[in-house]
């Protein structure tokens, strides 16, 4: 019986495509199971292995630029801190203490014994190193961390920011900041770290060859061996799972969950994450500057219905960035929304509807809409967008790109664009705000140059005091809901699938960083 919040278009979408999909998938499926390698957990000759399937590709494992951080998530690199999930705070890793009162100068003891894949030591010089090429090479590091000068002694960094920086050593859980030996130079394809697995061989765009690096400073792992291949294709990855080829899966197909638990021996588990799916809207387009259109575009999205008919219950309607249960996460007044709503704030920008066509100045309103395959549920919004849209007069070209990050900083020929962004994945509202709506900001895709906004953002950088911190966190929070500088339309949660009977120890986190570890094992 079909749910009255299940959309028309998406029926539509579905039923027309589904038998073409499926085929498409199956062919698929059948060229992954022909050229992956065969990987039962427990291969002829008595080794553990583990496959693991991820829904996004990467052609290139340098990890100081990579915007997938498969080196991490594989288990290859590690940082110096990483975010201790449970509490929300930043926790030791290579790093084993730190301190830094004044916000600026920072001391960092690191721990002893640790080796790279290659057999040299993690000692304070390798740290600078890798940390000063991660500086050269990414614009987006030196504005995050902020560094002036980096000394090494012993297994001791002292770090000098460039203005007093109390968030600087949580912005050291970026996978971006991954420490590698630079002595080796194929950063692109073997990345030397110190994490538990080695890399063996990478196919770009396809898999990663991993094998238990047995001298790992935190115990080696039960795993010999792991397979970490790539398929944007959420139908063919659950369809790898159920034909037992892989036996842990990133992200199946949301419809496919029921068969997946029916089937037996696979566990679905669903997470909530840091994570929020926007709405982007490019500031330096005419028609977006006003905000009565931009209200127009937020006031079109049906979230609940949304969360409802695409994820299937697992996400939340969202109204910011932050997750509610966020102590920095704003309490929002609820809003009218809806397409006569939509045309209200239209009508208020000077548009009116002629001929069925909204338009202003006999120039009618339109929108090309951004959108990629790799979360498969952004393009099912971007049909439902496109739909209502329709409905009073507006026409939305969807435009399907492959990396999103890469298209949206060197084109400006899109107004709207689906976006999914970890708002908090270091437990803290400064990652997002700095990167998303600070001027020098890696991911400010919008073009946002708001000088209010942007002073809120330095005092935030300047603060210590965690209760202050919060405080000017909702403030910005709040200026951009008020000023509709892109929208938010749900939380989704992180699914994850995976043969229980075989793999033990499997952890989905919610800042979906921390994937192929030690701990993993199988029977």
């Amino acid at each position: 019986m079909e749910s009255k919040l299940y959309h028309p278009i998406l029926k539509k979408h579905k039923t027309n495509l589904r038998t073409y999909l499926l085929k498409v998938s199956m062919l698929l499926m059948s060229i992954f199971l022909i050229t992956a390698c065969s990987s039962p957990s427990e291969s002829s000759n008595g080794e553990k292995h583990l496959h693991f399937l991820y829904n996004f590709s990467t052609n290139s494992l340098d990890p100081h630029v990579d915007s997938s951080y498969v080196p991490l998530r594989a288990g290859i690199t590690e940082t110096l801190v990483r975010l201790d999930e449970d509490n929300l705070t930043v926790a030791p890793w290579l790093a084993e203490s730190w301190e830094g009162e004044d916000g600026q100068h920072w001391t960092i003891k690191l721990k002893e014994n640790i080796k790279f894949h290659n057999g040299n030591t993690m000692d304070a010089a390798a740290v600078k190193a890798s940390l000063e090429r991660a500086l050269n090479e990414s614009v987006a590091i030196q504005n995050a961390l902020k560094i002036d000068r980096i000394e090494a002694n012993g297994y001791t960094l002292e770090i000098t920011t460039k203005e007093p920086f109390p968030e600087f050593i949580s912005e050291l859980v970026n996978p971006n900041v991954s420490i590698i030996d630079v002595t080796e130079t194929d950063f692109i394809n073997k990345p030397i770290g110190t994490g538990p697995f080695v890399l063996t061989s990478f196919a770009p765009g396809s898999k990663l060859e991993l094998e238990r690096f047995d001298d790992y400073w935190d115990g080696p792992s039960k795993l010999d061996s792991v397979t970490f291949s790539f398929n944007e294709d959420a139908n063919a990855r659950t369809l790898a799972l159920k034909s037992g080829q892989v036996d842990v899966v990133y992200r199946p197909e949301t419809e496919s969950l029921e068969s997946l638990q029916a089937q037996g021996g696979i566990k679905v588990e669903s997470t909530a994450t840091f994570r929020v799916h926007q709405m982007t809207m490019n500031m330096e387009r005419e028609s977006l500057q006003d905000i009565h259109v931009r209200r127009a575009v937020d006031a079109l999205i049906n979230r609940q219905k949304l969360v409802d008919s695409i994820l299937l219950g697992h996400a939340e309607p969202a109204v910011g960035p932050f997750l509610p249960s966020l102590p920095f996460a704003p309490t929002y007044e609820a809003s009218e929304s809806g397409a006569e709503i939509a045309a209200r704030h239209l009508n208020n920008a000077g548009y009116s509807l002629v001929d069925g066509v909204m338009q202003k100045d006999g120039k009618p309103l339109q929108f090309t809409l951004l959108t990629y395959s790799a979360r498969a549920d952004l393009p099912l919004i971007a049909q439902v967008f496109q739909s209502d849209a329709k409905q009073i007069g507006i026409e939305v070209e969807i435009r399907q790109i492959d990396v999103p990050e890469d298209y949206m900083a060197s084109n400006r020929d899109w107004d709207l664009a689906t976006y999914s962004n970890l708002t908090a994945p270091r437990g803290d509202a400064g990652y997002y705000l700095n990167a998303t709506y600070h001027p020098t900001g890696a991911l400010n895709f919008s073009g946002t140059e708001e000088p209010e906004l942007t002073a809120i953002i330095d005092e935030l950088n300047r603060t210590v005091n965690q209760e202050e911190r919060a405080a000017l966190a909702e403030q910005a929070a709040d200026y951009v809901h008020e000023n509709v500088i892109n929208s938010f339309v749900l939380h989704p949660s992180t699914i994850v699938a995976y043969n229980e009977d075989k793999v033990k120890n499997w952890v989905t986190t919610r800042s979906e960083y921390y994937m192929i570890t030690n701990q993993l094992d199988v029977n």
